[in-house]
């Protein structure tokens, strides 16, 4: 399906006349809700009033002048705190997130915290086998073979274990015992 000058003209009059996505995507045709709304976007008429087809169904109404009384009252310097369910108001601007430290491709990570959640024999044996292991590439990996990623997937250093994996997990045996805990095990650990 293309999108023809006829349908695109279709396609703005039934959005104008606030038709849903869905609608003139049955009216046209040969084309998805999604597809609609994408032409939507790409043509700039996302922003159209609320209302739906109901709004369409009604001629519209002129609105009556707002009563001189209700005249807007000037903001206090500090808003009061808004119920969690009140959305924001319209010129507020929204909070940034806290900006994390960006680590350059190549850098060593800070160590993390879940490393040491891990039992010193687990590790002692990890880094065994990882001295064995056959240090594949992404598209060297089989279902048979330990999918357990080493080091930044930034640098040539990457690999991937690559040793017989345990029957019905994708990691070898050593690798096993550090990705599936048992939670009574995880539990001791945090206390």
């Amino acid at each position: 399906m293309s999108w023809t000058e006829e349908r695109v003209d279709l396609l703005k009059k039934l959005w104008g006349e606030g038709q849903s996505a869905s609608q003139i995507a049955k009216e046209l045709g040969g084309v998805t809700r999604n597809a609609v709304i994408g032409k939507v976007h790409r043509l700039g008429l996302s922003n159209r009033q609320s209302g739906g087809a109901a709004a369409a169904a009604k001629p519209a109404e002129p609105k009556a002048a707002p009563k001189a009384e209700a005249a807007p009252k000037p903001a206090p310097k500090t808003e009061p705190a808004r119920p969690a369910a009140q959305p924001a108001p319209a010129d507020a601007k929204p909070a940034m997130p806290a900006r994390r430290q960006i680590i350059p491709a190549g850098q060593p990570l800070p160590p993390q915290p879940s490393a040491n959640e891990i039992s010193p024999e687990a590790l002692a044996k990890v880094n065994e086998v990882e001295k064995k292991a056959k240090k594949l590439g992404l598209m060297e990996l089989t279902e048979r073979t330990c999918k357990w990623p080493v080091g930044d997937p930034a640098t040539e250093d990457f690999w991937f274990c690559g040793l017989p994996v345990q029957v019905g997990k994708p990691y070898c045996e050593a690798h096993v015992g550090v990705a599936f805990q048992p939670m009574s095990a995880r539990r001791d650990r945090r206390r």
